[in-house]
């Protein structure tokens, strides 16, 4: 650094060197000379020519400027970590609000689950007669029910003592039935009345999950607990994805969900042997092993303040090398109690950003004092040369201050046109996430209008089976009054045919209108092309349309499958529309898919009134239609076009050999079914 000023001396002294030549023999002269020869390097005549005194004078002051130099750029780094610390803790606790609000909606979806399940008669019977086997047949079936739609992990069903009578898995290896949990917490605090809350790996399963339990009453009476198990390993996955190192503890400090695999059921600091004692008996993590600390060491920042900074031992990040720290670099650690539970969400942000920017501000800091510095000594310079050559000061000045001029000039051109050029990129970035926003709003409309269309049709095919279901229902409660058991159980069955056949319409129409990211990924066209099928099927069957298939075995297309689905209804709802409007008899439709020279095509045709010239120019245009005022918003062919080119494909019109339009979506190949995802 000292190097660095003597040079920046050296240039600005030699600005002056027209004017050294004028100076006189006064003593004020002779120091001036010596100084100059100083920055010229020509130090012997400093020494021969100054006394002892003025050196020593001369090297104190360079000595204490250097100093404040050192001391701002100091200052300046305290400063701006502290300003990158608040900043990183901004960024950090918002991201750790939408991890907790995620976790505890995830967690809030099963919390009425064993509720539900205590007041079931089944259930209720089975505890009050635990050694009827139709009981208990009744119950395993009922659990399993309810837990193929709630999709838990398990759901089942203990008495008083924690022996477990029924449950869903009760047919599956590794089945619940038989087992006593009457060591787990939350059988103990569901049994005093008060809901119980517990995470812990399986001791039957081996599986982690969080507990849900409800005491089940008979009166006065407490008969046993109703449980619900939710594998929460879907929440480690996503975070695993992002860029985010963050993790989940338990009130013992215990990590047991986290975005790193290898932290996870590790504690987050040495756990004391009466802790250890109680995880063994509630055998909490009895298959996580011996709960090792996460080997992290805390210090403050040097710039003081709120925020916590962590270091982790180098082979906690990576394979340590010969030599290396044995610490890695610094995170900033934020947490936030998760509400309902003793947890904590925890994150750990790279202190880099905050590290560069405090490096960042003390070197400008010391650049700005040592150009401070430099202006003071080139003024001082010119002040001396004023007294001696005042008119060619003058000159020079005027020289000076308009290149002084010219340069603010250009610096303040310069920066309004970074100003404006990164206004524009802002504004662009904001038009293009507008842009996403609206277009993924427009899909969702898109696939809403669908299904208003198919409202009638969806009635109907749910209110034959509600109709059947109210038939049956009294048919058996006189065939039970009559003892006809075996005309009560066909019943049964057959209720619980059309109810499985009422769940397959309503997942369908969930699946169908659920909001979702294009994702990339190999999907089969025969299946995509099912169910849009199975959507549009009372409507195929009112209107007594002739459906042709021809469809390619084994074709795999890259795309987004509950998205093509929606392209792929709205083209035959088009074409149903067309063949109606024409008044054709009979009304064919033909979807065809096949491998192209692009890949693969699907096409569909109908033999409707097809497109006429003057239109097909503006046919993807938004709000753009040729049905009549109130048939549609002209959005179904422009959404569908949209979605098509995200997958990077084409979608085309044209005339059809069946006499109407044809419409044919080109995608790329997908190849076989573990291509997986495209990033």
């Amino acid at each position: 650094m000292s190097s660095l000023l003597l040079s920046a001396g050296r240039a600005v002294l030699k600005l002056s060197a027209p004017y050294r030549a004028g100076f006189a023999g006064s003593p004020d002269d002779l120091r001036d000379k010596a100084v100059l020869a100083r920055f010229h390097g020509d130090a012997p005549t400093l020494a021969a020519g100054a006394p002892p005194l003025a050196r020593w004078r001369l090297w104190a002051a360079v000595c204490v400027w250097l100093c404040l130099i050192a001391a701002g750029g100091a200052l300046a780094y305290l400063l701006g970590e502290r300003a990158g610390i608040r900043s990183l803790q901004q960024g950090t606790l918002h991201r750790l609000d939408i991890y907790a609000t995620s976790l505890r909606s995830e967690l809030s979806r099963y919390e009425y689950l064993p509720q539900v399940v205590s007041l079931s008669p089944d259930v209720l019977d089975l505890l009050r007669k635990p050694r009827d086997a139709g009981q208990q047949l009744d119950a395993n079936v009922y659990l399993e029910t309810v837990n193929a739609h709630a999709q838990a992990s398990a759901i089942y069903v203990m008495d008083e003592t924690g022996l477990t009578l029924a449950a869903s898995n009760w047919n599956q290896p590794g089945s619940f039935v038989d087992m006593n949990f009457s060591y787990r917490p939350y059988f103990q605090d569901a049994l005093r009345g008060v809901p119980g809350r517990f995470y812990g790996i399986g001791t039957v399963s081996r599986e982690p999950g969080y507990y849900f339990s409800f005491g089940i009453i008979d009166g006065a009476r407490r008969l046993g607990v109703a449980t619900v198990k939710v594998n929460l390993d879907k929440l480690d996955a996503a975070w695993s994805h992002s860029a985010d190192r963050v993790f989940a503890i338990d009130g013992n400090g215990v990590v047991f969900l986290s975005s790193d695999p290898g932290w996870k059921f590790r504690a987050l600091r040495p756990l004391s042997s009466e802790t250890l004692r109680q995880l063994a008996q509630t055998r909490q993590y009895t298959e996580a092993g011996a709960l090792t600390p996460i080997d992290m060491r805390e210090h403050r920042p040097l710039s003081g303040g709120e925020g916590t900074v962590v270091q982790l031992r180098a082979n906690e990040e990576a394979p340590q090398r010969p030599g290396a720290t044995p610490f890695g670099p610094d995170y900033l650690l934020d947490s936030r109690p998760v509400d309902g539970t003793d947890w904590k969400l925890i994150m750990l942000s790279d202190m880099k950003p905050a590290h560069a920017l405090a490096r960042t501000s003390a070197l400008a800091t010391m650049f700005a004092l040592v150009f401070l510095t430099l202006l003071v000594m080139y003024l001082q310079q010119r002040r001396r040369i004023v007294h001696q050559r005042l008119a060619a000061r003058e000159a020079l000045q005027g020289a000076y201050d308009e290149l002084e001029h010219k340069v603010e000039l250009r610096t303040e051109a310069l920066s309004e046109a970074n100003q404006h050029l990164q206004t524009e990129i802002a504004e662009r970035k904001r038009a293009e996430e507008m842009l996403k926003n609206t277009l993924d709003d427009l899909v969702q409309t898109g696939k809403m209008a669908v299904l208003g269309q198919m409202s009638a049709g969806i009635t109907h095919e749910l209110n034959q089976p509600l109709a059947a279901l109210r038939t049956l229902s009294a048919n058996a409660v006189v065939f039970l009054e009559r003892g006809q058991s075996e005309q009560v159980d066909l019943n049964l069955r057959t209720i619980c045919e059309l109810t499985d056949r009422m769940g397959q319409i309503t997942a369908q129409l969930k699946k169908f209108a659920r909001r979702s990211a294009v994702e990339l990924q190999s999907v089969a066209l025969a299946d995509v092309i099912a169910d849009a099928l199975f959507l549009l099927g009372q409507r195929i069957r009112q209107e007594r349309i002739e459906l042709e298939q021809f469809i390619e075995p084994g074709l795999f297309a890259r795309c987004e499958g509950n998205r093509l689905e929606q392209v792929l209804v709205n083209l035959l709802v088009n074409a149903f529309d067309a063949v109606a409007a024409a008044g054709a008899s009979p009304r064919r439709v033909r979807i065809a898919a096949r491998r192209s020279a692009e890949g693969v095509a699907v096409e569909v045709h109908d033999n409707g009134t097809g497109i006429a010239p003057e239109v097909m120019p503006r046919l993807f245009e938004p709000f753009f239609t040729t049905k009549e005022q109130g048939l549609g918003l002209g959005l179904g062919l422009a959404i569908s076009a949209g979605i098509v080119r995200d997958f990077g494909g084409l979608l085309r019109a044209g005339e059809s050999e069946l006499g109407g339009a044809a419409f044919v979506v080109t995608l790329r190949d997908g190849g076989t079914p573990n291509a997986g995802n495209i990033s």
